[in-house]
Protein backbone atom coordinates (compact mmCIF):
# COMPACT_ATOMS: atom_id res chain seq x y z
CA UNK A 1 0.00 0.00 0.00
CA UNK A 2 2.95 2.33 0.61
CA UNK A 3 4.05 2.15 -3.03
CA UNK A 4 4.08 5.51 -4.78
CA UNK A 5 4.40 7.47 -1.54
CA UNK A 6 7.06 10.07 -0.87
CA UNK A 7 9.29 9.48 2.14
CA UNK A 8 7.43 12.24 4.02
CA UNK A 9 4.06 10.65 3.22
CA UNK A 10 5.33 7.29 4.51
CA UNK A 11 6.46 9.02 7.71
CA UNK A 12 3.02 10.58 8.13
CA UNK A 13 1.26 7.23 7.60
CA UNK A 14 3.51 5.60 10.22
CA UNK A 15 2.88 8.49 12.62
CA UNK A 16 -0.91 8.19 12.14
CA UNK A 17 -0.81 4.44 12.81
CA UNK A 18 1.46 4.77 15.86
CA UNK A 19 -0.62 7.59 17.34
CA UNK A 20 -3.87 5.69 16.79
CA UNK A 21 -2.36 2.58 18.38
CA UNK A 22 -1.06 4.48 21.42
CA UNK A 23 -3.94 6.86 22.11
CA UNK A 24 -6.95 5.22 20.46
CA UNK A 25 -7.65 8.36 18.43
CA UNK A 26 -6.23 9.84 15.24
CA UNK A 27 -4.01 12.90 15.73
CA UNK A 28 -5.44 16.28 14.77
CA UNK A 29 -3.96 18.37 11.97
CA UNK A 30 -2.41 20.61 14.64
CA UNK A 31 -0.73 17.61 16.25
CA UNK A 32 0.56 16.51 12.83
CA UNK A 33 1.83 20.05 12.22
CA UNK A 34 3.67 20.15 15.56
CA UNK A 35 5.11 16.64 15.23
CA UNK A 36 6.63 17.29 11.80
CA UNK A 37 7.43 20.97 12.37
CA UNK A 38 5.23 22.21 9.52
CA UNK A 39 4.79 25.98 9.34
CA UNK A 40 0.98 25.70 9.35
CA UNK A 41 -1.95 23.33 9.69
CA UNK A 42 -2.55 23.90 5.96
CA UNK A 43 0.65 21.98 5.21
CA UNK A 44 -0.60 19.06 7.30
CA UNK A 45 -3.97 19.20 5.52
CA UNK A 46 -2.33 19.14 2.09
CA UNK A 47 -0.38 15.99 3.01
CA UNK A 48 -3.62 14.36 4.22
CA UNK A 49 -5.36 15.32 0.97
CA UNK A 50 -2.50 13.78 -1.02
CA UNK A 51 -2.76 10.56 1.00
CA UNK A 52 -6.51 10.52 0.46
CA UNK A 53 -6.07 10.86 -3.33
CA UNK A 54 -3.72 7.87 -3.25
CA UNK A 55 -6.31 5.84 -1.34
CA UNK A 56 -4.13 5.42 1.77
CA UNK A 57 -6.56 7.19 4.09
CA UNK A 58 -10.18 8.28 4.00
CA UNK A 59 -11.59 11.41 5.57
CA UNK A 60 -15.09 11.17 6.98
CA UNK A 61 -17.23 14.33 6.81
CA UNK A 62 -18.74 15.66 10.00
CA UNK A 63 -16.51 13.74 12.40
CA UNK A 64 -13.79 14.99 14.71
CA UNK A 65 -10.33 13.78 13.69
CA UNK A 66 -12.03 12.42 10.58
CA UNK A 67 -9.16 10.33 9.21
CA UNK A 68 -9.38 6.55 8.97
CA UNK A 69 -7.58 3.82 7.12
CA UNK A 70 -9.85 2.17 4.51
CA UNK A 71 -9.12 -1.29 5.90
CA UNK A 72 -10.70 -0.14 9.17
CA UNK A 73 -13.96 0.54 7.29
CA UNK A 74 -14.31 -2.94 5.82
CA UNK A 75 -16.62 -4.10 8.57
CA UNK A 76 -18.75 -1.39 10.12
CA UNK A 77 -20.00 -2.34 13.55
CA UNK A 78 -22.35 0.05 15.35
CA UNK A 79 -22.48 -0.35 19.11
CA UNK A 80 -24.52 1.56 21.72
CA UNK A 81 -22.25 2.72 24.54
CA UNK A 82 -23.82 3.97 27.79
CA UNK A 83 -23.20 7.58 28.82
CA UNK A 84 -22.62 7.94 32.57
CA UNK A 85 -23.10 11.66 33.13
CA UNK A 86 -20.30 14.20 32.97
CA UNK A 87 -16.66 14.27 33.99
CA UNK A 88 -14.69 17.36 34.96
CA UNK A 89 -11.70 18.18 32.79
CA UNK A 90 -10.85 20.89 35.24
CA UNK A 91 -10.42 20.72 38.96
CA UNK A 92 -11.71 17.40 40.25
CA UNK A 93 -15.38 17.34 41.22
CA UNK A 94 -17.87 14.87 42.62
CA UNK A 95 -18.70 11.99 40.30
CA UNK A 96 -22.05 11.80 38.53
CA UNK A 97 -22.32 8.07 37.93
CA UNK A 98 -25.95 7.85 36.84
CA UNK A 99 -26.64 6.74 33.30
CA UNK A 100 -27.62 9.48 30.84
CA UNK A 101 -28.66 7.54 27.75
CA UNK A 102 -26.22 6.15 25.20
CA UNK A 103 -24.17 7.05 22.15
CA UNK A 104 -24.06 4.94 18.97
CA UNK A 105 -20.60 4.61 17.46
CA UNK A 106 -18.86 2.54 14.82
CA UNK A 107 -16.27 0.71 16.91
CA UNK A 108 -14.47 -0.63 13.83
CA UNK A 109 -13.57 2.78 12.39
CA UNK A 110 -12.50 3.96 15.86
CA UNK A 111 -10.29 0.92 16.34
CA UNK A 112 -12.08 -0.28 19.49
CA UNK A 113 -11.99 -4.06 20.05
CA UNK A 114 -15.40 -5.73 19.86
CA UNK A 115 -15.03 -7.29 23.31
CA UNK A 116 -13.89 -4.08 24.99
CA UNK A 117 -15.97 -3.01 28.01
CA UNK A 118 -16.62 0.65 27.30
CA UNK A 119 -18.63 3.60 28.56
CA UNK A 120 -18.93 7.27 27.65
CA UNK A 121 -18.72 10.53 29.57
CA UNK A 122 -19.40 14.14 28.60
CA UNK A 123 -16.43 16.43 29.19
CA UNK A 124 -16.82 19.61 31.23
CA UNK A 125 -13.96 22.10 31.59
CA UNK A 126 -10.75 22.90 29.72
CA UNK A 127 -7.87 21.29 31.62
CA UNK A 128 -7.25 18.88 28.73
CA UNK A 129 -7.38 21.36 25.84
CA UNK A 130 -3.74 20.80 24.85
CA UNK A 131 -4.68 17.15 24.21
CA UNK A 132 -7.48 18.54 21.99
CA UNK A 133 -10.19 17.46 24.45
CA UNK A 134 -12.68 20.29 24.83
CA UNK A 135 -15.65 21.02 27.03
CA UNK A 136 -18.72 19.42 25.41
CA UNK A 137 -16.79 16.53 23.83
CA UNK A 138 -17.78 12.94 24.57
CA UNK A 139 -14.99 10.59 25.60
CA UNK A 140 -15.22 6.82 25.15
CA UNK A 141 -13.39 4.94 27.90
CA UNK A 142 -12.49 1.30 28.38
CA UNK A 143 -12.42 -0.56 31.68
CA UNK A 144 -8.79 -1.71 31.80
CA UNK A 145 -5.50 -1.13 33.59
CA UNK A 146 -3.85 2.15 32.55
CA UNK A 147 -0.40 2.48 31.07
CA UNK A 148 1.91 5.42 31.68
CA UNK A 149 0.73 8.49 29.70
CA UNK A 150 -2.79 7.11 29.07
CA UNK A 151 -5.62 9.62 29.42
CA UNK A 152 -7.95 8.31 32.12
CA UNK A 153 -11.11 8.95 34.07
CA UNK A 154 -9.95 8.68 37.66
CA UNK A 155 -11.30 8.84 41.18
CA UNK A 156 -8.74 10.74 43.23
CA UNK A 157 -9.39 11.12 46.95
CA UNK A 158 -13.13 10.69 46.39
CA UNK A 159 -13.52 13.03 43.39
CA UNK A 160 -13.55 12.20 39.69
CA UNK A 161 -11.67 13.89 36.88
CA UNK A 162 -10.26 13.38 33.36
CA UNK A 163 -6.46 13.65 33.23
CA UNK A 164 -3.28 12.04 31.93
CA UNK A 165 -2.02 9.14 34.06
CA UNK A 166 1.66 9.49 34.90
CA UNK A 167 3.90 7.21 36.96
CA UNK A 168 7.14 8.62 38.36
CA UNK A 169 9.43 6.19 40.19
CA UNK A 170 6.47 3.86 40.62
CA UNK A 171 4.21 6.54 42.13
CA UNK A 172 1.15 7.47 40.04
CA UNK A 173 -0.37 10.93 39.75
CA UNK A 174 -2.59 12.86 37.32
CA UNK A 175 -1.48 15.61 34.95
CA UNK A 176 -3.59 18.17 33.11
CA UNK A 177 -2.95 19.08 29.48
CA UNK A 178 -3.17 22.79 30.27
CA UNK A 179 -0.38 24.75 31.98
CA UNK A 180 -2.93 26.62 34.11
CA UNK A 181 -3.81 23.45 36.03
CA UNK A 182 -1.58 21.78 38.65
CA UNK A 183 -0.69 18.10 38.86
CA UNK A 184 -3.04 16.10 41.08
CA UNK A 185 -1.14 13.93 43.54
CA UNK A 186 -3.33 11.50 45.52
CA UNK A 187 -3.28 11.98 49.27
CA UNK A 188 -5.17 8.75 49.98
CA UNK A 189 -6.40 6.94 46.87
CA UNK A 190 -6.25 6.92 43.08
CA UNK A 191 -8.71 4.61 41.33
CA UNK A 192 -8.70 4.47 37.51
CA UNK A 193 -12.29 4.19 36.27
CA UNK A 194 -11.50 3.97 32.54
CA UNK A 195 -8.86 4.61 29.86
CA UNK A 196 -9.59 6.88 26.87
CA UNK A 197 -10.01 4.94 23.62
CA UNK A 198 -11.90 7.46 21.45
CA UNK A 199 -13.12 11.04 21.34
CA UNK A 200 -16.35 12.24 19.77
CA UNK A 201 -17.09 15.87 18.92
CA UNK A 202 -20.33 17.35 17.68
CA UNK A 203 -19.94 18.97 14.27
CA UNK A 204 -20.10 22.74 14.61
Amino acid sequence: MSQGLTSRQREIVEYLKDAQRQTGVMPSTREIQHFFGFSSQTAAMSHLRALEKKGIIQRLPGKARAVVFPEDLDREEIVDIPIYGEIAAGMSQDAEPERRGCVSIDITSLGIPRNARTFALKVRGDSMIDAHICSGDTVILEFREPRNNDIVAALIDGETTLKRYITDKGRPFLRAENVDFPDLIPARELIIQGVLVALLRQAA
